[in-house]
């Protein structure tokens, strides 16, 4: 099991990689990987009182996966966005002071898109859609720069855009 420790932080080279597409061959692992992202994510939130989701390169497993966890009424609870594609992104952004698991006291002023829609495979292999807007929308967009190894700080709206938690 993947804890904390395990967890890669800012200027480890493979943040910066893009992620191979989880294999259909490989749907055994993905209940695995879940479980050390869920475990990693736990232990976050009670080291430094946050986390909604956290990206599978975040902790060295260089596939397209996604696990969020945010409880009802707010969220779904747990998802696994295997796979996932980001489709129409709306032209209007916001934005927000953005913070990641990768370097828990460091926040980043970014813009995201306010609405964008999400297709991918669920943790049964079955294609889902799903239309986020506000704070799932850019929390999408953060997971998902994770696997195109683009960090919030590459995002960051200028060179004052950086703050310290």
């Amino acid at each position: 099991m993947k804890t904390l420790a395990d967890l890669l932080l800012l200027g480890d080279p493979r943040l910066y990689e893009t992620c191979a597409p989880v294999e259909r061959d490989e749907l055994p692992l993905v209940a695995g990987w879940v479980a050390d992202l869920h475990n990693v994510m736990e232990e976050i939130r009670a080291k430094y009182n946050f986390g909604r989701a956290i990206a599978a390169p975040q902790l060295g497993i260089m596939k397209r996966l996604i696990y969020m966890n945010v409880a009802p009424p707010v969220g779904r609870g747990p998802v696994v966005f295997i796979n996932p594609v980001l489709e129409n992104l709306s032209d209007e952004q916001f934005e927000l002071w953005d913070d990641c698991m990768s370097f828990p006291h460091l926040l980043v002023r970014v813009k995201r898109h306010k609405s964008l829609t999400i297709r991918y495979l669920d943790e049964h292999w079955q294609p889902q859609t799903w239309d986020l807007t506000d704070d799932f929308s850019e929390l999408l967009q953060h997971e998902y720069d994770h696997l195109d190894g683009i960090l919030c700080t590459m995002r960051a709206i200028d060179a004052k855009s950086f703050r310290w938690r």
